[in-house]
């Protein structure tokens, strides 16, 4: 299988609130790298081996167009992309690239909101409205919403509308559904499926979410091919004491480590 690859998307010019998730990933990056633990994940795999991913460095200056065409080339030199953000509005273009070349993809999405707003603001590419551009342009297959516990009105006529198989955060957890999904899935994480209590440096904090176990548990839980990834919307600026960056390094650790598996 192919090797993953990871890449930093400083963008967060869709963000409907706060401004800041464009700095994540420098701090992702330093945190994943930091000798205050080892390079081990929890599933067994020693992450600072040579050769098991490799690290593309940041876009300069990205927009819709160049994250899909850098995508795009990832795939075709045969890496999986893992991207970290980065607001959410990147997923979009990712998979603009991803869903055309991948037959029947499963997204499982964490989150503590559905992003399935047909426009935001009057921004149809609000970080708020990915998963709208997605299913509309038939990018996955399947749709899998994890930890959602914001979902309002016209976001339930969204998920009906595109078949979406929404978890609620009260009704988790999924993971036997996890344990039965079979080809190509892609995982987009959200930091802010989890509480603030673990992961503060977010720009909408959403009480009563996963505690950092209960998302490794859903992570560890998914089977099937791991395509591609993406970690967005931690927002430096609202962090305290770097404890959401660190918070991110470790779900990126455990996401490589699955993929690192199936890769041998």
């Amino acid at each position: 299988m192919n090797t993953p690859a990871l890449l930093g998307i400083p963008f967060d010019a869709n963000s409907s609130f706060l401004r800041g998730p464009a700095e994540a990933p420098p701090l992702i990056r330093e945190a994943f790298r930091s000798d205050a633990w080892n390079p081990w994940t929890e599933t067994g795999v020693d992450l600072g081996a040579a050769g098991l991913f490799v690290d593309r460095g940041d876009l300069d200056q990205p927009n819709f167009d160049s994250i899909e065409t850098t995508i795009a080339r990832l795939m075709n030199d045969n890496y999986r992309p893992v991207c970290l953000g980065g607001d959410h509005s990147i997923t979009y273009p990712i998979l603009r690239a991803i869903g055309k070349r991948v037959q029947d993809l499963t997204i499982v999405h964490f989150d503590a909101h559905p992003d399935l707003y047909d426009v935001l603001d009057g921004n149809r590419h609000s970080h708020a409205c990915p998963f709208a551009r997605i299913m509309e342009e038939r990018l996955a297959s399947k749709l899998i919403q994890l930890g959602i516990r914001t979902m309002n009105g016209h976001q339930r006529e969204q998920a009906a509308r595109f078949g979406v198989e929404v978890v609620h955060m009260r009704d988790l957890p999924a993971l036997q559904k996890l344990r039965q999904l079979t080809g190509p899935v892609y995982i987009s994480f959200d930091i802010d499926v989890l509480d603030p209590a673990f992961a503060p440096g977010i720009s909408h904090r959403e009480p009563g979410g996963m505690s950092v176990r209960d998302a490794i548990a859903h992570l560890h839980a998914i089977s099937g091919n791991i395509i591609g990834a993406d970690i967005v919307e931690f927002n430096p600026r609202q962090d305290v004491s770097g404890m959401t960056a660190i918070v991110g390094a470790k779900i990126l650790k455990e996401i490589l480590g699955k993929m690192v598996t199936q890769n041998g």
